[in-house]
Formats: C-alpha cells, sequence, structure tokens
C-alpha cells in the first residue's frame, strides 16, 4: 500500500509543469481528492461527479469518477459545487482599510508631483482585516487600483494580488497604467474631458519620444520618473486602464488603440452597450459594474441592467467590479461580486458568462495563466460552496489557496459567535464579563 502510495504521487509530480514540480520537490506532495463535486471549471463545461485531484498546488484533474490515490485527502462535495477561487477585475482591496481614517487610506495622491509613476504596490497591507472577509467569501484574485494624482488624467499603476492568508498578497507589480476620464476627474484637468484626452494624447506622445530629443528648458508634462513608468505602456507591456462610463468617452478609448496599438481596457463602461460592436472589433475589453442601472452622474445617463449580456452577445469579452460607491471596492469585496454575477444573470447574461466575468475572464484581461480555470496544470485556488455562488445566501463551506485549505474565520464572525444570543447548544460563556459582553 505505501509503495502504491508512492508511485501515485510520484505520478501526478511527473505530470505537473516543470515549474510546478519544483515547488512540489521541496516537500512530500500534498495530495487531495475532492470526490461527487459538481464541477464549474469555467473554460470546459461543467463535470458532474466530478474528482478533482489537487497535488503541489495545483490542480492535476477534474475528471467523472475518477479515482482517488492511495493516501490522499478525501473530501466528500455531496453534489455540491466547486469553482475556481473568485478574481475581482477591479477593486481597492489592501489599500485601504477604514475609509474615513486618512492614514489607513493610500489610494490617492492629492498633492505632490506624481502622476503614472504613483505606484501602488508599496503600500499593500497583506494583513488587512478586510481580506479574511473577502477569503471567506470565495476571493482568492483581484487587481487593486488607485484613486487618482494631481497629474491629469493618471491615476497610477495597479497591482494584482493574490489573497494569500501569509500577506504576502503581491502577484504582480504594474499590472495596469490607469486614467481617470469623464466626471470623475475633470477638476485636475481644468474642468474639460476635452482636455482629459488632449493631456493623454500628449502624455503618450512624449513618453514615445527618446530621452535626448526633451530640452529641459522647454515645457514638459512628465517627469523622468513619469515617463519610465509609462514606457511598458507603450512597448505594449502593460495594459491603460480607462475609468470612462460616458459613450463618448468609451469611443475616444476605442479611436486611442487603433491609432496608438497601446492595449486599452475600460473600467466602468456604464453607456458601453451603445458601442458594443466597435468594442468587439477593437478587441476593448469591459470592466463593468452589472449592478448599475440608476443615474448616479450625467456620465451614465444610458446604464442599463442588460448591458453585460448586450456586451456579452456582442462578442466583447467582460468582467466585473461592483463599486457600490466606492464601498465595496474594499468591503464586502466578493459577496457583492457573487451578487452581481447574479443580477447580471437575471438580466440575461448566461450563468457560464457571468460565473467567467468573475473567474477566468479578469484573469485573461490582466494576463494571469492558471487562475480562475479548474484545468489541468491550474493554480489550486478553488471553493466548494453550500448552493449556488451567485446566489448572496450561498456560501464558501471550503477556500483553497495554492492547495492549502483556509480557515473561514473573520472578525466579523468572531463577533458574531461572541454577542449572538445563546443557543442552547452553546458552550458556556465567561459568567465574569458584565451581562452585555458574555
Amino acid at each position: 500500500m505505501i509503495r502504491a502510495a508512492r508511485i501515485a504521487a510520484l505520478a501526478i509530480l511527473a505530470a505537473l509543469p516543470p515549474w510546478a514540480q519544483a515547488r512540489a520537490a521541496d516537500g512530500p506532495v500534498p495530495v487531495i481528492a475532492i470526490v461527487h463535486a459538481l464541477a464549474m471549471p469555467v473554460a470546459t463545461p461543467p463535470v458532474a461527479d466530478a474528482t478533482i485531484l489537487i497535488a503541489g498546488g495545483h490542480v492535476r484533474s477534474v475528471t467523472t469518477h475518477g479515482p482517488v490515490p492511495p493516501g490522499a485527502r478525501r473530501i466528500d462535495a455531496r453534489g455540491r459545487i466547486v469553482t475556481p477561487g473568485l478574481f475581482s477585475a477591479a477593486t481597492q482591496l489592501g489599500l485601504v482599510e477604514v475609509s474615513g481614517a486618512r492614514d489607513t487610506d493610500d489610494r490617492t495622491v492629492s498633492r505632490g508631483p506624481l502622476g503614472p509613476a504613483f505606484d501602488v504596490q508599496y503600500a499593500l497591507n497583506g494583513h488587512s482585516s478586510l481580506l479574511p472577509l473577502a477569503r471567506a467569501d470565495g476571493l482568492a484574485w483581484a487587481m487593486s487600483y488607485p484613486g487618482g494624482t494631481q497629474l491629469a488624467p493618471f491615476a497610477g499603476q495597479g497591482a494584482l494580488i493574490h489573497l494569500r492568508p501569509s500577506g504576502d498578497i503581491l502577484a504582480h507589480a504594474g499590472a495596469a497604467m490607469v486614467a481617470a476620464m469623464g466626471d470623475i476627474a475633470l477638476a485636475p484637468a481644468g474642468g474639460s474631458r476635452a482636455a482629459q484626452w488632449v493631456l493623454l494624447r500628449a502624455a503618450l506622445a512624449e513618453a514615445r519620444q527618446p530621452p535626448s530629443a526633451h530640452d529641459p528648458a522647454s515645457g514638459r508634462i512628465l517627469a523622468p520618473v513619469d515617463r519610465v513608468a509609462l514606457a511598458p505602456v507603450i512597448a505594449g507591456t502593460m495594459p491603460l486602464l480607462i475609468v470612462a462610463n460616458r459613450e463618448s468617452d468609451i469611443r475616444q478609448a476605442i479611436r486611442l488603440t487603433r491609432e496608438t496599438a497601446i492595449r486599452v481596457v475600460v473600467l466602468g463602461g456604464a453607456e458601453a452597450w451603445r458601442a458594443a460592436a466597435d468594442l468587439a472589433a477593437a478587441h476593448v475589453p469591459i470592466i463593468l459594474d452589472p449592478e448599475a442601472d440608476l443615474l448616479q452622474t450625467f456620465d451614465s445617463l444610458g446604464a442599463r441592467l442588460d448591458n453585460a449580456a448586450l456586451l456579452a452577445k456582442a462578442g466583447v469579452e467582460i468582467a466585473f467590479s461592483v463599486p457600490g460607491n466606492g464601498i465595496y471596492l474594499s468591503y464586502d469585496a466578493g459577496l457583492d461580486l457573487r451578487e452581481g454575477a447574479g443580477i447580471a444573470v437575471a438580466n440575461g447574461l448566461p450563468y457560464a458568462a457571468a460565473l467567467r466575468a468573475i473567474t477566468a475572464a479578469p484573469a485573461a484581461i490582466w494576463g494571469v495563466r492558471g487562475a480562475g480555470t479548474l484545468v489541468s496544470g491550474a493554480g489550486a485556488d478553488l471553493v466548494l460552496w453550500d448552493g449556488d455562488p451567485l446566489e448572496p445566501a450561498s456560501s464558501p463551506a471550503l477556500m483553497f489557496i495554492d492547495g492549502h485549505e483556509l480557515s473561514l474565520s473573520t472578525r466579523q464572525s468572531a463577533l458574531r459567535d461572541r454577542y449572538a444570543p445563546a443557543r442552547p447548544d452553546a458552550p458556556p460563556r465567561d459568567t465574569a464579563l458584565p451581562p452585555a459582553y458574555r
């Protein structure tokens, strides 16, 4: 039996990619088998009565009635749904703890010369109390983006985060260069969106010039550090995330990518449905709020709940971010992401497309290989749900990141357990405390 277990473990190790083999070879190969699951790989059709094998922090296989290697830890899903860990395409997790406490808010530069060089990677808090809450709601990945600078229209550089409980959450710095257009950032540009687009194009043109072409005595938009920061955008290795909701701004984003070959992603896109065909033709992804249907500003007069369905039907790559007026970019980030996906389904988006919008689509947009799917070789970030993951009343029964099972306890659940009314089966409470604290 021991020899058979070793052979099975070695076979699993040999089937992993070389970089995964190196990681697994550091110690015994951990093998986990989730059996009798309804697996939602996202990249492939659902698999009923699936056996999901996890080894060395990666998915080994997802097969119907698959065998369980001897010695593997066996988890019976009892027919429940297993999905990849969720991926929020745009959040501010790790950058703010309490929005009303300025010393815990690192999203925005309100003074100083930094523009494109403002890089949020240096402020990420891997031990934020909001991260366990996001993990407990099934969130494994996110792109955290900055709130703004004084150099219009640039907000700075976002970072990809992997919500590991160790606190080492930075997965990739310089994930996107952010530029904010429209009513949310008019003041730094002088009050006009026309000025925003002129400044953006002028800055990109300046960044394309060799350093020797700059005359120190001439007027410049960019400081040297900002020119360096924009170099990956010009080279095509860093996407330009344009925050825009009005159709005219979205069409300017399409025009920019056609004329410059810069890879553009649009965040917001309340009126993107009006330009769906052109967005699809230009291969411009949209990160949208599937809950947006009310007039927040004049830029979103055309907001509608079937925005996601119309864009997907036209062939636009979509992903979701549910800001809730900024609240859910950090608080309840996982729960509201799932709720938004469910609302999109209720308004015509196919279920599979909604699940993709909170898993594989953001991974594709931000270039994260092995995330957002349950295929052989993918990262073992997955969730066993106690119900439909797009139903807000459901929650994770088990959560894995890098193949390690995580605690689903949070500060909120600890407070609930401490102060909830006593149940007949509850353990005795500390009677030394005053009644209100028992």
